[in-house]
């Protein structure tokens, strides 16, 4: 899911979250099992279900409902097939908001008394069910959901843009039981769906596989059928209603030696709407290409991917058919990138909402990187950067005691869970320093926990695994821990050797106040030329020392942006280097100043009045130089050095 867009230098996150109180579970008197967790229920506002949705293993999900693009009105009924995995099912439960009324629910085809309370419905059934039994459950509901916010279940708005009413869905985190009677547990995929929905005749709608029939039905509707034969969690089913056109093109991923894969999308049936989108949405298929050879061939490929046109701000990754508002690089490449990452492997639980929305975001940097290219990718990760280093902690993980219904906004922490858990991912890759194993690492995940769901620690065995490297250590510093390292860096050149002396701190050092890690430091000659080495520094306070022949000008830490960093300051005691001698004449000067150095390389002079305000910046290719200062008002001023990007002197003067 993406729910806020970077646009230049600027992340906006925007979680209008909606809150959805856990309340008593007042039903001891009707089902003994949920006596003992009625008291628990009454304060908690945790992720707590009754223990009876663990009873049972869904295979089939068959939701036959009435929508329509101008309302979150909703009825109909939902099919679960299941079968028992408890010792014994006494009473089927399952999730279904207040709001909605239930009508009636028949187990394998009989009517049976149920009680809809707090938010889940229970059905005692008048014989218990053995483990291995097969079972159907038919729920009759309608009713109108709660609306408001991003995370709500179920939303309708007119967009003014093109003039279209659209009603949409978006279950994650805890929000499907707005919209239909569901077992919310990310474990249990179902092996199944079939999504089948009434509407307008002038309406088309939306969802997962494949649409096999659009069968007329009584009072100008129309029944959209869609089917899909591929393993899917509960959040991941959707639908969209609008009055769309379909616009479908084809991928050819080199896996399938010339077959094809069908994008389908759902696009608004307004004039302009098509022309305005349409590069961007015939790039899908070359995304689906790329991030097919990068993670292994799209999970899909037998049925769809495609889009509908919804106005979210955003976008969610309904398998097989996203729902979003807009078709950039940015956006189309996070959402595609789930159907690997997010619905073919589901994070098991939400406290690894990362291996869903860190890895997302990370695409976002390879299609940057392979087809926006130029010094977008620099832009990327330099903004990456700044935005992470914005707080000093905050862990990619998501402690369970922070997973609730009340703490969305903590799961999709925007600056966790998705950017530094980009930039986690990042950071592997260099560690490897080799990207095919990088991304073998990515493809063999994919294999081994295809249609189903992993851990963080699920990920961790196969990249140990792949690599035969032991990442534990990483993880527990970068995943698990908190902040980032902070380097204080001084460097000289003598008799021949290169050395560093670095002491390393940390942003939240009472979590983790070592970072034992690789750095690259690239060494720029005084011949023009340079060489990269890496370092690792496994304690605080280091002291490298390196034989080197040539003559070092100037070093530049990580200037690529391999590893989250500060770099605190760099200071030069080099004998060999010019860095710090610098002097300027007469101080204080009146009309002229005279600044002298024995550098023989570029630089670059500034200067700032005491508010921070620019009046002079140049760069310098002599060692001496002059400066008309006599438009400058009497005061006092800073002069700044600097070169390639380190600042090596500063002072003041004074213009009298």
């Amino acid at each position: 899911m993406k729910k806020f867009t970077l646009i230049g230098a600027i992340f906006l996150s925007l979680f209008n979250v909606y809150a959805q109180d856990l309340i008593d579970l007042n039903i001891e008197h009707k089902c003994s099992r949920a006596k003992f967790y009625k008291n628990h229920h009454k304060t908690s506002k945790d992720i707590i279900q009754t223990p009876l949705l663990y009873d049972y293993d869904v295979k089939f999900y068959f939701l036959d409902l009435n929508v329509e693009n101008n309302t979150v009105d909703i009825s109909g009924n939902v099919t679960i097939n299941a079968s028992v995995v408890a010792a014994e099912l006494d009473t089927f439960a399952l999730e279904l908001v207040d709001e909605l009324t239930t009508d009636s629910v028949l187990i394998n085809g009989i009517s049976l008394t149920f009680f809809h309370i707090n938010n889940e419905i229970f059905v005692p059934l008048i014989l218990s069910l053995e483990q291995g039994a097969n079972f159907s459950a038919q729920i009759f509901y309608h009713g109108t959901p709660p609306s408001g916010g991003f995370f709500s279940g179920i939303s309708t708005e007119y967009d003014s843009t093109w003039n279209k009413n659209v009603t949409w869905t978006l279950s994650e985190p805890f929000n499907a039981r707005q919209w239909w009677p569901v077992k919310q547990v990310l474990t249990d995929k179902a092996d199944s769906v079939w999504c089948f929905f009434t509407t307008s005749n002038t309406n088309k709608v939306g969802s997962q596989g494949l649409l096999t029939a659009v069968t007329p039905m009584p009072d100008e509707k129309v029944r959209y059928e869609w089917k899909s034969r591929y393993p899917i969690d509960y959040y991941l089913i959707s639908f969209s209603v609008a009055e769309y056109q379909d616009y479908s093109i084809y991928a050819k991923p080199a896996e399938l030696q010339g077959d094809s894969i069908l994008v389908q999308n759902f696009i608004y049936d307004s004039p302009g709407c098509l022309p305005h989108y349409k590069s961007d949405l015939d790039r899908t298929a070359v995304y689906l290409e790329f991030l097919s050879e990068r993670f292994s061939l799209y999970p899909f490929f037998e049925e769809k991917y495609g889009h509908c046109q919804a106005a979210l701000s955003g976008g969610m990754e309904h398998q097989t058919m996203t729902t979003l508002d807009g078709f950039g690089i940015s956006i189309v490449s996070h959402e595609l990138c789930h159907m690997w990452f997010g619905d073919n492997v589901t994070c098991a639980t939400w406290s690894d909402i990362w291996l869903n929305e860190g890895f997302a975001t990370y695409a976002d940097f390879l299609a940057t990187y392979d087809y926006a290219g130029g010094e977008y990718p620099k832009i990327w990760l330099n903004n990456a950067h700044n935005f992470v280093k914005s707080q000093p902690d905050g862990s990619i993980y998501v402690p369970p005691e922070e997973v609730a219904y009340d703490n969305v906004e903590r799961i999709f922490d925007s600056r966790l869970s998705y950017w530094k858990g980009a930039l986690i991912i990042h950071m592997i890759r260099f560690e490897l320093q080799n990207d095919e194993l990088f991304f073998q690492v990515l493809k063999n995940y994919q294999i081994q926990f295809a249609d189903s769901t992993a851990t963080a620690t699920d990920f961790i065995n196969v990249l140990n695994e792949t690599t035969g490297s032991d990442f534990t250590e990483f993880f527990d510093q970068w995943y698990y821990g908190e902040g980032y390292p902070v380097y204080n860096l001084d460097w000289e050149q003598e008799n021949g050797y290169f050395k560093l002396e670095s002491a390393q701190t940390a942003s939240a050092p009472e979590i983790t106040p070592l970072f034992k890690m690789h750095i690259p430091y690239k060494l720029l000659f005084n011949d023009g030329t340079d060489t990269t080495i890496i370092l690792y520094q496994s304690n605080n306070d280091t002291i490298f020392s390196i034989p080197i022949n040539k003559t070092i000008d100037d070093i530049q830490v990580d200037p690529d942006n391999w590893v989250l960093k500060e770099v605190a300051s760099i200071n030069s005691v080099n004998e060999n280097s010019d860095d710090l001698h610098f002097s300027l004449f007469p101080n204080p000067a009146n009309a002229e100043l005279n600044i002298y150095t024995k550098t023989t390389s570029v630089y670059k002079v500034s200067i700032f009045n005491l508010s921070g305000k620019e009046f002079y910046n140049n760069e310098v290719k002599q060692p001496n130089i002059k400066i008309n200062v006599s438009d400058l008002k009497p005061g006092a001023y800073f002069h700044l050095y600097s070169r390639r990007g380190n600042n090596y002197g500063r002072g003041g003067c004074i213009r009298t």
